[in-house]
């Protein structure tokens, strides 16, 4: 399969090129002083990979699975809101783009299409980010619709009870929510955001649902431990890109002690930074089942809409599978905690 690319910071120029730059201050942009985004990609810098040498390389192995959804290798698309602004097929034409690069999509409850919409264009695995925005009588309605039309998990987010204060969008008086109507479904906040969630509403969910349900934007091992006690069975360590709180740890480095917490009894899904195969080896490497990505596939969708996600995707494959080779390991299902240490 050829591509019009072929490096991942190419296709963040073209982005860049395209894009309004209140799109892409968006898409780029963190919360307040952007703290919290530069440490995940500095928390991951920090981790050196340990190379073995003499190992027959000439078979690697990147197979996994996500709740039973078999996985040739151990990469999702993250979910994200607004992607209308970033192409005008958006949340569709993402799901493309996860189809030819054989990976699972996370629909964001924020899409701007209907979750119905989205499944059918396109073959591969889905599984829903929910947003508990309105009453359980909404949720209710719109987890059946999700199960009806063939998701295979639900992951409520959890770090948005208020909405970030997004520097970026705030100084260029920017409203992504009003710019996403345009969408033919705009799913977006609608200015009550769940503050009054708690764990009851994961009971709640866990009844509602048929489905495998995780929880998204997890950072300490204490609510791991409660998670998994409610019976979720994917815990997702995030910092929603620090987009959300400022000042918090990278997600990283929030990984390993958490995955001890869980102790093997949920899936361990992590995202934040993960923008090359090294960093993606350095989450498997500790503990995550998959990472998730996010900017990386979105620039993809503002360059070159499916292809472009295709193309960031097969590249970040590419990666991952040299940085295997180069550093001895043949299979992401042995490899070691040990394979990564802290170098300042």
């Amino acid at each position: 399969m050829s591509f019009r690319f072929v490096t991942q910071p190419e296709i963040r120029r073209e982005a860049r090129k395209i894009l309004p730059l209140e799109v892409w201050n968006f898409g780029d942009g963190a919360s307040e002083t952007e703290l919290t985004k530069h440490r995940n990609r500095r928390a991951l810098d920090r981790l050196a990979i340990r190379q073995d040498i003499l190992v027959d390389a000439r078979e690697i192995d990147t197979t996994t699975s996500l709740c039973g959804v078999p996985l040739s290798w151990p990469v999702v698309i993250a979910p994200m809101g607004g992607l209308v602004l970033f192409h005008d097929e958006g949340d569709v034409e993402m799901g493309r783009g996860a189809e030819r690069a054989d990976t699972l999509q996370f629909l964001s409850g924020a899409s701007g299409w209907s979750v119905e919409a989205v499944a059918a264009a396109s073959k591969g695995p889905k599984m829903f980010q929910l947003y508990h925005h309105g009453d359980r009588a909404w949720a209710a309605d719109l987890l059946a619709r999700v199960e009806a039309s063939g998701y295979q998990s639900v992951v409520l987010t959890v770090d948005v009870q208020v909405y970030g204060r997004r520097e970026r969008d705030i100084f260029n008086r920017y409203s992504p929510r009003e710019a996403m109507t345009k969408a033919p479904n705009p799913r977006g906040p609608d200015g009550s955001y769940p503050e009054r969630l708690t764990w009851d509403d994961v009971a709640w969910l866990k009844k509602t649902t048929r489905l495998p349900i995780g929880i998204k934007g997890i950072m300490t091992t204490r609510d791991a431990k409660r998670a998994v006690e409610a019976g979720v069975d994917i815990v997702w360590v995030s910092n929603h890109g620090g987009r959300q709180l400022d000042h918090t740890q990278g997600s990283i480095d929030a990984l390993p002690p958490i995955v001890d917490a869980v102790a093997g009894a949920a899936a361990i899904v992590v995202d934040g930074g993960f923008t090359r195969g090294t960093a993606v080896l350095k989450g498997l490497a500790l503990g995550a089942t998959v990472v998730a990505v996010g900017r990386t596939v979105l620039w993809g969708l503002a360059a070159d809409g499916a292809a472009g996600v295709a193309c960031a995707l097969d590249i970040l494959r590419r990666e991952l599978r040299t940085t295997m080779a180069l550093s001895g390991q043949t299979s992401v299902k042995n490899l070691e905690r040990e394979l990564v240490f802290r170098v300042d």
